[in-house]
């Protein structure tokens, strides 16, 4: 995926929406005005990556999952990982000859 400015506010908005959280009360978590993440979104302020950052956390997300390809399937995909790293080697290996 290619990223600009417009898919990272987009994606900001993307999961502000996602945890139901106000522009105006993300705005204050982050120690930016009320309307920061407003005027943010329709491309009146510039973003830094310290206030990337502070979103980030406030979000309760990764960087990682925040760039993903697909954020909706990110949790499913790191559920999987979790399972599939706790089998053994002839689990893995057994599941992989599935796909070969």
């Amino acid at each position: 995926m290619d990223w600009n400015i417009k898919k990272v506010i987009d994606r900001i908005s993307y999961f502000r929406t996602k945890k139901n959280l106000s522009a105006r009360k993300l705005s204050m978590t982050i120690g930016k005005s009320e309307p920061y993440i407003h005027s943010l979104e329709n491309g009146g302020f510039d973003l830094s990556l310290k206030v990337l950052l502070d979103i980030f956390e406030v979000l309760e997300i990764s960087p990682t999952e925040f760039f993903s390809e697909n954020p909706e399937q990110y949790k499913k995909d790191l559920k999987l990982i979790e399972y599939f790293s706790k089998l053994s080697e002839k689990q893995k290996d057994a599941i992989l000859n599935l796909y070969n």
